[in-house]
Order: structure tokens, then C-alpha cells, then sequence
């Protein structure tokens, strides 16, 4: 059984809600972020990644950072661009992308929970990485960035979901600069506000989708502030920003991999090592080569495309780690053939989601900064929960979920004094 419940959000003033609304400080660099804010000046990257508003030179992980990204979020609200809603709400969030719609609930979810493993979770999480997430959270007082929570579908939740929002008028409905739809609405009323949180009550378990250093960073900064005494486990800091949505709206993308070099290999060597375990045919010019089928890969090397299946015994049918198309390409093709052991901290190998095509693939390649690349078949959610069920980890950079949520939609501010300012 789960337990959400409602908080004070802070957020855009509707006329500000587009140009504040920002893609996740993860999914950019900080030059990338500078050139966001160049057009976007609003953009909540000054909160999220607030060293693409100061000096070149300034270290990301610097504590001038986090105080920058605190005084950033308090301008937005000296300057009248966001404030705090008044009441307790939970908020319905849609997003459209081209054909794909996901509606979800903004909910403050529990770090007891995530502790617990009813939250479950399928990834490990850096301990760097972890203690930026504390950092950035201690020193701003709030959660800016939501964890991306998921659940087997419930037809009792989307039924009600679906009749709130065909009685309220949303408060944010903008497209954004990469075409997807962002929508909104607040839900208030208390009697409202109590179906929802009795709805969620018969979820058994949450299942982390994105967000697992959020998550890990929320409950750090729980365990180091719950020590104050006179301080109970009711706080705010004991709950953490999410966006829930059903599983069968959420979409996977592929998240695909590209390789420095052979390893002192020839390409005609390289190839003939892959037979061992893969079928392998080149694909005709003008054909499409993304993949259509698990377990099967497409590797894009010296201006070629191919088609790589894996063969009977590459693999353990039965177990799902070693059965996932990303343990399948590791285990047979980047530790044994290209020496790539830890995929986290290999320089020699880099990621690329989904989103970008096979055309980024291609344009890495060919300007010789790679020397091959491999496109995925996607990563299915139902995977993505036997892994979390049975207590594994899948190997890094399993998914790619697409449409990402906006950061800056709705804040929760975590401190004693939360709101004090912001109601101003």
C-alpha cells in the first residue's frame, strides 16, 4: 500500500509558466545549458543548473553553485514570476508527444516508502551524484526536480484522473521548443484531494522510472535533518517530489551506445569475432536499420550499417538480467571483444538517447570522434518492473523515457519556513 499526499506547491504564474518550465538539469551539459539561457532567460536551468549563470571557470559541485541556484529560485518569487499555492493540491500533469499522452499525478511521495522498498527501485545510484542531489536540496530548501514514478495501471485511478480533468480548466497548457505538450491542472478541493489520496492507497508499489539520485538524495537529506530535535517524521523533507503515472502510458525509447575503438582490431576482424555470437548481415543501402525485435542490434561502423541477432546461448532465457538486450551487447560484445568493463566510468564509451535518432549515431561516427556505434531495441516497462520485483539492478543506461518532465512546473519547498516568502 502506498501513501502520497498533497503539498503547497510552488510554481509559475501562468503568463511565466512556458519560458520558466526547463528539460531536467541531467539531460544537458552546462555549455548546452548557457545556450538554453541565451534564449530562455526565465528558464528554471538558473535553479537547476545555476553554474550556466555564473563564470566559466566556476566549479559545477562548488557551494557558490547551490547558493547561486537558492538566491535564483528566491528571484522568481521577489520578482512575482512563481509563487506558492496557498492550499494543499495535488496537481494532474499531461504530456503530449506527438502521439504518445501521459497523465500523471504530482504528488509529495515518502521516503519511508522508497526505504522500505515498496518504492522500488532497478538502478544503482553514484554516491557523487547522490551527494550533489543532498547539496542542491539542503541549501535551496526544496525539491526542484520531480522523480518519475510509475505503477501497474489501475482503471479506478485513471477513470477519476480522467473526470477531474474534464471538469477543471487547466492553469498551464504550452507547447514547448522540442514540440511537446505540457499541461496542468491543480486539484484543491479538499473532498478531491481525499479521493486521490484513498485511490493511491490501494497501489502496492511504486516503481522508480527516472530519478533514482533524487530519490537517494531526498532521503539523505531526510536522515540529516531529522536529527534536530524536536523534529518529527511529518515534515516535509520526509517526502519527496514525484509525478506518478500509469504504466501502460509510458514510452521507452532506446538508449544507444557509441565506442571510441576496436581495440587494435580491424573492422573485417571485429566482425568475424561477432559471428561467435551474433548473426550478422549488412544492411542495404536505404533500408532502415533500427531495430525491430529484442535481442536483435544495429551496429553502425565505417559508413555500414548491420544487423547483428543473437544466437541460442548467448544468453539465459530464463533470467531476465541476462536476458535484457543491454546484459546481452555487454556481456558478449563491449567487455569481452572491446574491453569495456564498467560502462559507468569508461571514457571510451558514451550514450545517446533514443530521442536524437540513428542520425546521431551516424554523425559521431563519421566525424571520426567514434569508431562504432550500436542502436538498441528498447527496453521494455514490463522488464523495467520484473527487474524492480525481483529485487536486481539492470545494467546502466538500460532506458530512455520519453517525453521527459519539465523541472519548474511545480516546486516543493521542504523547510520549516517554506512558503512564508513565497506566499508573499
Amino acid at each position: 500500500m502506498t501513501k502520497i499526499r498533497p503539498f503547497s506547491g510552488l510554481r509559475p504564474l501562468p503568463e511565466y509558466a512556458k519560458e520558466i518550465a526547463s528539460l531536467p538539469y541531467d539531460v544537458m551539459d552546462t555549455e548546452e545549458a548557457r545556450l538554453e539561457l541565451a534564449k530562455h532567460p526565465l528558464s528554471f536551468l538558473r535553479v537547476t543548473k545555476s553554474e550556466a549563470t555564473m563564470s566559466d571557470c566556476i566549479d559545477p559541485k562548488s557551494p557558490a553553485v547551490y547558493k547561486m541556484a537558492r538566491q535564483n529560485l528566491e528571484r522568481y518569487v521577489t520578482e512575482k514570476e512563481m509563487k506558492q499555492d496557498s492550499s494543499l493540491c495535488y496537481y494532474i500533469y499531461r504530456q503530449r508527444m506527438e502521439k504518445n499522452i501521459q497523465i500523471g499525478l504530482v504528488a509529495a511521495a515518502s521516503v519511508e516508502e522508497y526505504r522500505e522498498g515498496i518504492i522500488k527501485k532497478h538502478e544503482l545510484t553514484r554516491t557523487d551524484k547522490e551527494q550533489d542531489r543532498v547539496n542542491h536540496i539542503i541549501t535551496t530548501m526544496a525539491q526542484t526536480g520531480p522523480v518519475f514514478l510509475t505503477y501497474k495501471n489501475r482503471v479506478s485511478i485513471n477513470a477519476y484522473i480522467l473526470k477531474l480533468m474534464s471538469e477543471k480548466k487547466p492553469v498551464y497548457d504550452f507547447i514547448a521548443d522540442d514540440g511537446v505538450q505540457n499541461t496542468l491542472y491543480v486539484v484543491d478541493q479538499l473532498l478531491e484531494v481525499a479521493e486521490l489520496t484513498r485511490l493511491f492507497e490501494e497501489v502496492p508499489a511504486f516503481y522508480i522510472a527516472d530519478g533514482h539520485h533524487r530519490c537517494a538524495g531526498a532521503m539523505r537529506v531526510a536522515d540529516t535533518l531529522r536529527g534536530k530535535p524536536g523534529e518529527d517524521a511529518d515534515e516535509e523533507y520526509e517526502h519527496f517530489l514525484a509525478v506518478i503515472f500509469p504504466d501502460n502510458m509510458m514510452h521507452i525509447m532506446d538508449y544507444n551506445r557509441l565506442v571510441k575503438d576496436l581495440c587494435g582490431m580491424t573492422e573485417a576482424q571485429f566482425l568475424e569475432k561477432l559471428q561467435d555470437k551474433f548473426t550478422v548481415e549488412e544492411v542495404a543501402e536505404g533500408k532502415n536499420p533500427k531495430p525491430k525485435a529484442r535481442h536483435t542490434f544495429a551496429l553502425y561502423l565505417k559508413g555500414k550499417w548491420y544487423v547483428l541477432k543473437a544466437k541460442a546461448g548467448s544468453f539465459a532465457e530464463n533470467d531476465i538480467i541476462s536476458s535484457l538486450d543491454v546484459s546481452i551487447l555487454q556481456t558478449n560484445v563491449l567487455t569481452p571483444l572491446l574491453e569495456i568493463g564498467d560502462p559507468r566510468t569508461d571514457e571510451r564509451i558514451n550514450f545517446v538517447g533514443g530521442i536524437r535518432g540513428l542520425s546521431e549515431l551516424v554523425k559521431r561516427v563519421d566525424s571520426g570522434e567514434y569508431k562504432l556505434a550500436f542502436a538498441m531495441y528498447p527496453t521494455s516497462m514490463s522488464e523495467v518492473m520484473q527487474v524492480a520485483d525481483e529485487g536486481k539492478i539492470m545494467p546502466p543506461k538500460s532506458t530512455w523515457f520519453e517525453p521527459k518532465l519539465r523541472d519548474g512546473m511545480v516546486v516543493h519547498l521542504i523547510g520549516k519556513d517554506e512558503g512564508e516568502n513565497a506566499k508573499a
